[in-house]
């Protein structure tokens, strides 16, 4: 066992900078060193209402430093991303080509637990203690199934490749391989932070020809454009409904209304927006993971307009980080420019207070 500083959380607000004791791996598993970890609003809410105890973070990168028997394809130093949706490569979903979704190992798709490392491998004050999405990335030190990292060949910096396994993958899948964006269409975007930038930067790779961003901070609809973002849109929060969004798409593309739009602020009542602002027959997306109840007025959907809700963009892990990898080594992707701040595990209160005020992209504690 070697000792590793980590960040717990009680599942009911609060959090602390603690010491836990990390193991080595079993079978089919790898110990990884964690270089950086992304702040995500996923983690605020485990923090606030998981009700149990376990170590905050589920986006990381990192170097192996240990492997345990019967893994092929790592080695030791190798540089690997983090990947929480961890395919069991056998179940059904998998086998339909669904690994995001994976009945064995999903950690958000009410399956089993099978896909935890065994969670004795961590413990604080000699007892087991639950990591984050099976990762627990807020960690010097982590344990984990040998198909939760995937290999970076690329000198992409840690601190941008930490957030590629949930805030990027999220954004960019969802326009790539759950809408299928296609060329010369036009795009609505609300929200303009760091899953939205991602979605804006896939809609341009994807040869959109219009890309509307949409937002209620005018600075942040300049970034917008820096990623790709043609026309930009103030939301104000007395325009509940979108009436003026709406009326402002529908001027902006032919009266019609876009060909896509993807809700990126997880707010719950904007989950019927994206509805609002596609033409007929065109595809709203919710991407930002909305769980509380949302009410659709049904005339939203008329006519013949579709309205999916993807996990993870879809991710299919080997397959998506090594594509994302390849853009931003071509110049096409930018991933250095949405870390906005770096922080330590001593003021991740203060990345999580930039967070939640929206001063920043994106956030990411780097370690050791």
């Amino acid at each position: 066992m070697i000792e590793a500083k980590a960040i717990i959380s009680n599942g009911q607000g609060k959090f602390e900078l603690t010491t836990v004791k990390v193991g080595k791996p079993a079978i089919g598993e790898v110990r990884v060193k964690i270089k950086a970890a992304g702040i995500c609003h996923t983690d605020w809410d485990s923090i606030q209402n998981w009700n149990k105890s376990f170590i905050v973070g589920h986006e990381g990168a990192g170097e192996i430093e240990c492997i345990g028997e019967g893994v092929s394809g790592l080695k030791i130093d190798d540089k690997v991303i983090l990947n929480w949706a961890i395919p069991c490569g056998k179940c059904f979903q998998c086998r339909e080509g669904n690994l995001h979704i994976c009945e064995q190992n999903s950690p958000v798709c009410g399956c089993g637990l099978s896909g935890h490392a065994h969670i004795e491998s961590t413990s604080h004050q000699e007892s087991p203690i639950e990591r984050s999405f099976h990762l627990g990335t807020m960690c010097e030190y982590v344990v984990v199934k040998a198909e939760a990292v995937v290999k970076i060949e690329s000198d992409i910096s840690y601190s941008a490749a930490a957030i590629v396994g949930c805030g990027v993958m999220t954004g960019w899948g969802s326009v790539v391989n759950a809408a299928k964006v296609t060329v010369g269409s036009s795009v609505s975007v609300i929200g303009c932070g760091g899953v939205g930038l991602n979605v804006i930067q896939a809609a341009k790779q994807s040869g959109a020809a219009k890309i509307i961003a949409i937002d209620i901070n005018e600075d942040r609809l300049e970034l917008a454009k820096e990623f790709g973002a043609t026309h930009g849109v103030i939301a104000e929060k007395e325009d509940a409904d979108f009436i003026k969004v709406k009326a402002q798409v529908k001027a902006l593309t032919n009266g019609r209304g876009s060909d896509y739009a993807f809700e990126c602020t997880a707010i719950p009542a904007l989950g019927s927006a994206p509805l609002a602002l596609v033409r007929n027959a065109g595809t709203a997306v919710q991407v930002s993971g909305i769980e509380q109840r949302v009410d659709f007025d049904c005339e939203l959907f008329e006519w013949d307009k579709i309205y999916i809700n993807p996990l993870y963009g879809m991710c299919n892990p080997e397959r998506d980080f090594d594509r994302i990898l390849k853009l931003f080594d071509n110049g096409d992707m930018k991933l250095e420019e949405l870390v906005t701040k770096t922080y330590t595990m001593e003021n991740f209160a203060d990345g999580l207070d930039d967070m939640l005020n929206g001063r920043i992209a994106k956030g990411v504690i780097t370690i050791g």
